[in-house]
């Protein structure tokens, strides 16, 4: 280096004696000397240090060589690091945070790991997405429940997750852990206090009975050293079981037994009276508690498989609003609402009692239906009614949190704030709102991947419709903003917002168009909403939408000479497919207030651009006044055959509906022709005397009597015999000639005949409430509703006819006799069916 800097310095110092006019050949002979400096450095052998006195910095890279000759080691692949699978879990969850199942994954990695810092990572930023899901808050705690770690347990743990939490298993996991660590009989009431504690919370839950018996079993294991002490003992178990057996939880039942046996051996004179004053709140809190089990069926679906070490963390998805997560969402409200009905009947009195069941109903609610704006909003109004308003405000703001672009929240937020007089923060709710809706529409902004460069310069890409319908939506975030600055702060401040809205890229022709018509109501000014709307028409010159609403608005004002300026000027820039709107807009203008020579100029003009319409559709159009048309009711007969194709098609429908539901009942009663009533009678079960032959009947059909109601279900091999008496009642309704003139000459009905002991214990067996399992209720509530077939529909009375005439080979080998003939136009009983009867009976014929 030093070689050659020193070369370098005699080349300065004959550049600078040099006079200027020789300037320039002496930077052409220093062009020429580096050129055959460069021209020797690439013939020459890989230089050594001592032969380039030219650009020293160069000599020691010798990499241009390697990697000519070895192309395998590309200089920015090979040190990368393979990334590991802890990064590319968090890199994904960033990206979709919405993943339930690389939630999960992330957790069981950190679990393996053992790493307490990436635990605590990993499950805090879990617990921020999917706030008090307390089977992560548990499997939280576990971990720092070990000496050493309980007072950040205790600190940062317990204290944040207790505050809000409604789960019955996080509480009895701290309770757990408070008698753990409290052993020393000298701490029985810090251990008394927790219980207390979290009976106040969480003890109106049908899951909380295992708390309340351990907390009988707590007080019962105190020990005493006087008579006085045993009765504070007595007295504050009877207070306890008195609180128990009044709220429907999983055990009331064992706990009502428990409360007999324990006041029957403290007195059973006392004993008597308490149980006869708690009586009708047991009764009423059993009935609630079937009640209360069939609501909660299809709310909580069991859980998927996993392992007794590490159990599957239950997340809230991301809504599809498919029919099943719709129908889920309806028997939340369903269940919400009842709860509201104050089912238990709770008295003025216990009101507190009441507000904290139904605050803990909607805490679960929120954090089940986490992703479901509707839910949140049912507990703001609730919340709102009860006059907690802060604690309803925050409920909005939390559900914001979950779901930063739900109109219906943060509207309501910004208007309960608004009422609050707090218009900064409502001004902080539509900007924040503003900002996710923008995120979301620059997501939504996707550029064809086949688009083509050569198409013509005129034709623009088809829109996206799921933008579009986006955008608009922001739009209307921007006019609700815009109303709220005017109301609240004034038209300064609305135009303000205007401005803001103006410079926003996403902004939609309906902003300005709410903006003008603002201007005109508050401040009757015509120039100012017009200028708005000129302004519109540079930005969205191609929206037809637009210039109608700003025709009509002109019209509105009538300013007559302007709008029609502007319809003359834009009419000619559209093909006449989407010119049509304004055409019809103009069109009514000319037939209700110009002249009829202007009219038929205009329609004229009209049957140029639409040569296809009728003459006569335009003359009925200027002689029409809002939708009354004369001339199409009466002199064209639309009306006459509108009513008769609605007569037609609901008889022909009753028609269909008859022969289909005749033909099923033939099946069903052994080939006797009937009818059913109409669909659209109302589903009633009127109970009503036997026919006279009851006996024959109830020896002969395995089905109900129709003078009871219908079971909820049967065994299997009773469902003929069962739809056989539906059958038979159904006659009573709407039956032929033949079939009435029978029914007439009959004796009247008897009573019902007495029932032998065993029937009617079976029958009250039956007739008990059937409680269905809760994953039974859960899969029916995920079966997808009628309107979602869209298969293949068959006649049913085609298929009734080819069943009546298919020949069933039966079990002894014989044919079955063929159906018996129609009955005889002049009424009368059809014979009967004689052949083998393989069915429910073993053999008996079927008349």
């Amino acid at each position: 280096m030093d070689g050659s800097l020193a070369s370098a310095q005699p080349e300065e110092s004959n550049t600078k004696p040099e006079s200027p006019s020789s300037e320039t050949v002496q930077s052409t002979a220093d062009i020429l000397q580096v050129l055959q400096k460069l021209q020797a450095q690439q013939s020459a052998t890989p230089p050594t240090p001592q032969s380039t006195s030219f650009v020293p910095q160069r000599e020691p890279q010798p990499t241009p060589v390697l990697a000519k000759e070895e192309s395998q080691p590309t200089p920015v692949t090979a040190p990368e690091e393979p990334v590991s699978e802890w990064d590319a879990l968090r890199a994904s969850l960033r990206e979709n945070p919405h993943d339930t199942e690389g939630w999960n994954k992330v957790v069981r990695l950190v679990e393996d790991s053992g790493d307490l810092e990436r635990i605590k990572e990993a499950y805090e930023s879990l617990l921020k997405m999917y706030p008090n899901t307390w089977s992560a808050q548990i499997a939280y705690l576990n971990h720092f429940l070990v000496p050493g770690h309980f007072k950040f347990a205790e600190d940062h743990l317990f204290t944040r997750f207790l505050r809000t939490s409604p789960a019955v298993e996080l509480w009895k996991f701290y309770l757990t852990y408070i008698r753990r660590i409290n052993v020393d009989p000298s701490t029985r009431d810090i251990v008394r206090k927790a219980y207390e504690f979290a009976l106040n919370h969480v003890g109106q839950d049908k899951d909380s009975g295992e708390i309340w018996s351990d907390y009988i079993q707590f007080l019962r294991s105190g020990e005493t050293n006087s008579t006085w002490e045993e009765q504070q003992k007595m007295d504050a178990l009877r207070k306890v079981y008195h609180r128990a057996v009044q709220i429907p939880l999983e055990n009331v039942e064992t706990l009502w037994s428990e409360l007999e046996t324990f006041e029957n051996n403290l007195n059973r004179i006392t004993a008597k009276k308490f149980l006869s004053d708690l009586s009708p709140s047991y009764m009423q809190a059993r009935a609630v508690l079937r009640q209360l089990q069939r609501h909660l069926g299809p709310l909580f679906p069991p859980p998927p498989p996993s392992t007794p070490s590490r159990p599957y963390l239950y997340l809230p998805p991301k809504p599809t609003f498919n029919a099943a997560e719709r129908a889920l969402v309806g028997a939340w409200k369903s269940y919400l609402r009842w709860e509201e009905s104050n089912p238990l009947e709770i008295d003025e009195q216990d009101r507190n009692t009441f507000v904290t069941r139904v605050q803990g109903v909607y805490r679960k609610a929120v954090i089940r239906m986490r992703f479901f704006g509707e839910i949140w909003y049912m507990a703001y109004v609730w919340t709102n009614s009860i006059g907690k308003t802060e604690e309803a405000v925050n409920l909005l703001k939390a559900g914001i949190e979950a779901n930063p672009m739900s109109f219906l929240l943060n509207f309501a937020c910004a208007e309960a704030l608004e009422l609050q007089g707090n218009l900064e923060e409502v001004h902080k709710v539509f900007e924040r709102f503003l900002e996710a809706l923008r995120r979301d529409l620059d997501r939504t902004e996707v550029v064809p991947a086949n688009a083509s460069f050569t198409t013509q310069t005129d034709e623009k890409p088809p829109q996206n419709k799921e933008l579009s319908e986006k955008r608009q939506e922001y739009g209307l975030a921007w006019t609700v903003y815009m109303r709220f600055a005017r109301r609240a702060e004034g038209l300064k401040s609305a135009r303000a917002v205007f401005a803001q809205a103006r410079r926003d890229k996403w902004t939609p022709w309906e902003v300005y168009e709410s903006a003008a018509i603002a201007e005109y109501h508050l401040t009757k000014d015509v120039r100012t909403p017009t200028r708005i709307f000129e302004k519109a028409l540079e930005t969205f010159s191609d929206e037809v939408d637009l210039i109608a609403h700003y025709l009509g608005f002109l019209l509105s004002v009538n300013d007559e000479n302007n709008a029609r300026a502007l319809f003359e000027r834009v009419i000619g820039t559209f093909p006449p497919d989407r010119a049509r709107p304004l055409w019809e807009r103009w069109a009514r203008h000319e037939y209700q207030y110009g002249d009829l020579a202007a009219a038929q100029k205009l329609e004229k003009r009209m049957a140029e651009a639409y040569p296809n319409d009728p003459p006569i559709k335009r003359f009925a159009q200027r002689h029409t006044y809002h939708s009354t048309d004369a001339i199409a009711a009466r002199d064209l007969g639309v009306a006459i055959v509108r009513q008769n194709s609605v007569t037609a098609s609901y008889s022909g429908s009753s028609n269909s509906l008859g022969r289909t539901e005749t033909q099923t009942s033939l099946l069903a009663s052994g080939n006797t022709p009937q009818s059913t009533p109409a669909p659209t009678a109302p589903l009633v079960q009127h109970k009503r005397a036997p026919s006279p032959d009851h006996k024959r009947r109830d020896s002969d059909s395995h089905g109900p009597a129709q003078y009871k109601r219908a079971r909820a279900a049967s065994p299997p091999g009773r469902d003929r015999d069962r739809w056989d008496g539906h059958g038979g009642g159904r006659k009573r309704y709407n039956s032929p000639s033949w079939d009435r003139d029978r029914d007439r000459d009959a004796p009247l009905p008897l009573p019902p005949p007495p029932q032998a002991p065993q029937r009617r214990a079976r029958e009250n067996e039956e007739e008990k409430a059937v409680n269905i399992p809760s994953v039974i209720s859960w899969f029916v509530g995920t079966l997808p509703g009628p309107s979602a077939f869209d298969g293949p529909v068959f006649r049913t009375d085609d298929l009734m006819q080819v069943f009546r005439g298919a020949v069933i080979p039966s079990a002894t080998g014989r044919s079955r006799s063929p159906p018996p003939p129609a009955p005889r136009a002049g009424g009368g009983r059809p014979p009967p069916d004689y052949g083998p009867y393989q069915g429910p009976g073993g053999g008996r014929r079927r008349y």
